[in-house]
């Protein structure tokens, strides 16, 4: 049957007219000249189905948009381009084969394979802004975005092929230089979408300058120096990303935790890197953190007390990114960081490292009297940092579920690793494998600690007797005046 000859039957009820279109178009798909029996070529079907792809194409770029993008009238003029290259092929094969039916059927079949499309994408992008997508899947979104663009162009040119008996080999000529032409486009618009982010510098207000000392100093005098005679917890916290807000969220929220459950209040210091945040919270740079751990290692008793750091960023390996533009900073390394905390004097250790491959912090860190506790092994990625959570995967297991119901750093970080398994699985991640290592001196220690900290009214560890064994735990300095060393006496009755 030729073009000339094709007919095509308006049903008298439009919501049939609209079903027989997506059904002519899921023909178009698989390659079925079917399609022709089952589309409806009418101006309102165009009218309708032009509304629901612009529309679903909007709904895609809004999802896929950064936050503080703005409407791009270049991208929307970009789209419509095609739907009108495929309306004028229409009008072309009308007068060609002088069937005025044919107008519309190209663009009809095309726009509702495109709205199908891009109702598929908005889908895959909602989900993927929940992180609900497996790991894996983003090497080849992108990918699988323009095939879908192509398929529905080039579905539609092989119907047409087949049903004007075109040679194979001028069939192949043309789907080459189609899939050339179409990729070539689609690639030079990418950076053209309908809803962009329009570059601006980071500007920092002058007022900023002046009140970032200011900020830092107030909170290292807020740091409270210790109770002779009495074990005490200091908390230190690092966000090192300022543009993802997760990442403040979540060492906020562990201060919180240890302030108000573990009475760390008034020994407590927080530095935030985040884009809002210059005016309210002291920044986390190299400088600040070594003023900080100077400070709090002044204010503690080295041989009683115990300091608590956790690390929030994206990493790498040995690296914890530090970023707060326009600010430049040097990223925190696991040297450095070890360098710093010995000089601060601070010898009694508890430190998380929630970041991808923080498990390469393990080996600069680890000492007898170190806790290392990070999110992901030293080759593994962790997961968790959207602008949508209010902490990351491993945060959200350690902080605010195992850790609230646990008594234990141990068992708590082995019911999170469970946690974070069962999630990553759920969603198809490549396992992150959190990491603990407890020092020599701390694995025996590390239980009266243990105690004060979840009951911050019991004395100093050093005087804590373990009745099970009539053994007394007794903290004194080695030789070279760096290291604690635990000394166990036996007791006689």
């Amino acid at each position: 049957m030729s073009l000339a000859s094709l007919k095509t039957v308006s049903l008298q009820r439009f919501s049939l007219n609209f079903a027989a279109n997506i059904i002519a178009t899921l023909w178009m798909l698989v390659g079925s000249t079917r399609a022709f029996s089952w589309v409806k070529p009418t101006f309102i079907q165009f009218a309708v189905f032009a509304l629901l792809a612009l529309g679903s194409n909007v709904l895609f770029s809004w999802l896929a948009a950064e936050s503080g993008s703005i409407f791009n009238e270049q991208g929307l003029v970009s789209y419509l381009i095609w739907p009108m290259i495929i309306l004028l092929s229409g009008i072309i094969l009308a007068r060609r084969a002088g069937n005025q039916a044919l107008v519309f059927v190209p663009v009809v079949l095309w726009l509702v394979a495109d709205t199908l499309s891009a109702l598929l994408q908005s889908l895959v992008q909602y989900l993927s802004s929940y992180g609900w997508l497996p790991n894996w899947s983003y090497s080849f979104l992108p990918v699988l975005f323009l095939v879908l663009f192509l398929w529905q162009t080039l579905a539609l040119m092989w119907i047409f092929f087949h049903r004007l008996r075109i040679p194979w080999w001028e069939r192949v000529i043309v789907l080459v230089g189609a899939v050339a032409l179409l990729t070539i486009w689609q690639r030079n618009v990418a950076d053209q979408p309908i809803f962009k982010q329009i570059p601006v510098e980071p500007v920092l207000e002058e007022a900023a300058l002046y009140e970032q000392p200011r900020l830092l100093q107030q909170a290292l005098n807020s740091i409270d120096p210790s109770t002779p005679g009495k074990t005490d917890w200091y908390f230190m916290g690092v966000a090192g990303f300022s543009d993802q807000n997760v990442f403040r969220s979540e060492i906020n929220k562990v201060r919180e935790l240890f302030d108000v459950r573990f009475g760390t209040s008034g020994h407590s210091l927080s530095l935030i890197n985040n884009t809002y945040s210059w005016m309210d919270e002291p920044i986390a740079t190299k400088t600040s953190i070594l003023r900080g751990l100077k400070i709090i290692g002044q204010q503690m008793n080295a041989d009683e007390d115990v300091l608590f750091l956790t690390l929030s960023s994206h990493g790498n390996e040995d690296i914890v990114q530090l970023a707060n533009p326009p600010i430049e900073m040097d990223n925190l390394d696991a040297a450095w960081l070890r360098e710093a905390l010995d000089a601060s004097g601070i010898r009694w250790r508890v430190i998380v490292v929630s970041a991808c491959y923080s498990g390469s912090f393990i080996d600069d860190l680890a000492s007898p009297t170190t806790v290392v506790i990070t999110a992901s092994a030293a080759d593994k990625a962790s997961f968790g940092c959207t602008n949508t959570a209010e902490m990351t995967y491993f945060g959200q297991a350690f902080f605010a579920e195992s850790l609230r119901s646990n008594t234990s750093f141990e068992t708590a970080f082995k019911d999170a690793r469970l946690r974070v398994s069962e999630r990553e699985s759920l969603m198809g991640f490549e396992p992150s494998e959190p990491q603990m290592v407890i020092g020599s001196l701390m694995e025996t220690a590390l239980p009266a600690f243990e105690q004060v900290l979840f009951d911050n009214t019991r004395p100093s560890v050093a005087s804590i007797a373990n009745e099970s064994n009539n053994t007394a735990i007794n903290i004194v300095n080695n030789n070279d005046g760096n290291q604690p060393v635990v000394e166990t006496a036996s007791t006689t009755n």
